[in-house]
Parts: C-alpha cells; sequence; structure tokens
C-alpha cells in the first residue's frame, strides 16, 4: 500500500518540519502558509505548494495543522467546512484542552473527522524516535492515519477526550519550566560567587535526573490522597527552603522562584498539615 497524501498547513519551524518527514517517508505532500516565501526550500525536495487554502485542503484526505494558534486554525478552517468534510484533520497546534474540544465539536458538525494533537519535540527532533507526538479524540481515525502519523516520531494515544493530548502536553511544559527555573536560580546562586554556570551545568543537571526518580513514589501519595510520613515533611521543607532563600538574599540575588513554592507549603502548614509529606504542597495547586 503506497503512503497516503498529506497536506501540512502552517510552514513555521515546525510545520516546515512536519512536511519534510512527510515528503521524506514517501506521502505526497502538500503544503500551504498565510504568507509566502516558506516553501521554497520544500518545494526543491518534492512538495508541491498549494495555489489557495482550498486547494490545500481538497489535495489530501489527511490535512496538518500546524499553525499560530486555535482561532487562526478555526479561522482559516471555517469557509472550507463543506470541502473538508468526509477529510481529516489533525490539529497539532498549541492550545488550551477547552479549545481542543471546541475545535473538535466544530468538525464533528461538519462531518470532518479529528484528532487533536500536542508535539514533545523541537523541529529538528522531527521524523525521529525522540520525537514524542500525543493524540485524542477518534482512536478509529488515529488507527487509520497511524502510517502517516509514525512517520513524524512516536505515536501515543491517549484517550479519547479531545482535550487530553493538549492538556498532557501542557502539563509536561509546566514541568520543564519550573525545572529550568529552578535549574537558572542555581545558576544565579553559585554565579554570585563568581562559578561560571557553564562549570555547574553538568553538576545540576545530574542532580536533577537522580531526582526524578522520586516522581513514581510522589504520584502514589497525590493519587491516595494519604501524605503521612516519618520523613521530608512540610516543616522540615519548609526550614530548608528559608535557608535557600536567605542564601539567595545574602548574595543579593532574587528568589520569586523559591518564594512561590515555600508560599505553597507554609500555606498547607497553617492548615495544620506540617507533619505531612511535602508533596502534599498539590493541594495549595488543585486550590489555585
Amino acid at each position: 500500500m503506497s503512503p497516503s497524501p498529506v497536506t501540512v498547513l502552517g510552514l513555521g519551524e515546525m510545520g516546515r518540519a512536519l512536511a519534510a518527514t512527510l515528503a521524506a517517508g514517501g506521502h505526497p505532500t502538500t503544503v500551504w502558509n498565510r504568507s509566502p516565501g516558506r516553501a521554497s526550500a520544500l518545494v526543491d525536495a518534492g512538495v508541491r505548494e498549494a495555489v489557495s487554502f482550498h486547494d490545500a485542503v481538497t489535495a489530501s484526505p489527511l490535512v496538518i495543522a500546524c499553525v499560530r494558534d486555535y482561532p487562526s486554525a478555526r479561522g482559516s478552517l471555517e469557509p472550507e467546512a463543506e470541502a473538508m468534510a468526509g477529510r481529516t484533520l489533525v490539529n497539532l497546534t498549541t492550545g488550551t484542552p477547552d479549545e481542543a474540544r471546541a475545535m473538535a465539536d466544530w468538525a464533528v458538525e461538519h462531518e470532518i473527522d479529528y484528532l487533536d494533537g500536542g508535539v514533545m519535540a523541537i523541529p529538528s527532533m522531527i521524523g525521529t524516535s525522540g520525537a514524542s507526538l500525543l493524540y485524542s479524540g477518534s482512536l478509529d481515525v488515529f488507527t487509520r492515519h497511524r502510517d502517516a502519523l509514525d512517520t513524524l516520531g512516536t505515536s501515543r494515544f491517549v484517550g479519547d477526550d479531545p482535550g487530553l493530548a493538549s492538556l498532557q502536553d501542557l502539563a509536561m511544559l509546566a514541568g520543564m519550566y519550573a525545572m529550568f527555573a529552578g535549574a537558572y536560580q542555581a545558576f544565579a546562586m553559585v554565579g554570585s560567587a563568581g562559578v561560571k554556570a557553564e562549570e555547574f551545568a553538568d553538576s545540576v543537571g545530574d542532580w536533577l535526573c537522580a531526582m526524578t526518580g522520586a516522581l513514581p513514589g510522589a504520584a502514589a501519595l497525590v493519587d491516595g490522597g494519604d501524605y503521612s510520613t516519618d520523613v521530608q515533611d512540610l516543616e522540615f521543607n519548609r526550614t530548608g527552603l528559608d535557608t535557600i532563600i536567605r542564601a539567595s538574599e545574602e548574595a543579593g540575588i532574587g528568589s520569586g522562584v523559591l518564594a512561590s513554592i515555600r508560599a505553597m507549603v507554609e500555606q498547607q502548614i497553617a492548615a495544620g498539615h506540617g507533619d505531612e509529606h511535602v508533596v502534599r504542597m498539590i493541594e495549595s495547586i488543585r486550590s489555585r
């Protein structure tokens, strides 16, 4: 069975990587971008540039959107809803779970098969096993187009709720941003004594990697809801956070990242949970 044709809407860095990978995998690939001039290298590699948006969405049974945001995707697609009927739309645009669900409802209303997705990769990783792409919505649609989707990286279907791929994508990014912010705090602290960030990067990186081993245990506490512990309680961790914050202040640097963590710890202590595991701070996050 020959590879199926695919259209890619949006030629930012990620869109270009998606189109190039699909074409290299043997899929006849059509591309479209709102502003011209981004398809030349792809055309040289055998990709067809659509002459219009209508041409793009009718060129293939599978249309992959990777544009700026959901309103942009919806605004472009709505005039072509009739032409899209019976085709599959895979939306890899970054947005919120509610935006994904609204897009799915719109697609169903117009008889468009729909999958929402999250790309856990940078453009250079697309097409490698290191690229993880999350999909949610219709399992039947995912299975039917699995061949093309697997060309892009490691495909994972996470559930029939169209918002789940977006939710998991953003949740992992939240963890990433918080981790890097902590590492930047570490760089600033040692930098106050003249230690170069490059000299310290391996040490803090090794430490963070080692600490991820505690995540399954923390997850079990979260799911179980019992934070009883004989070690690492909230009082113990407040003392540690206070010391780190004092050291940051002595060094003349900010401590906003740590201050927000301490505030959650203190909130739980004030509620009478000082002898419970520090993981309990998730209850402060849950309560907004």
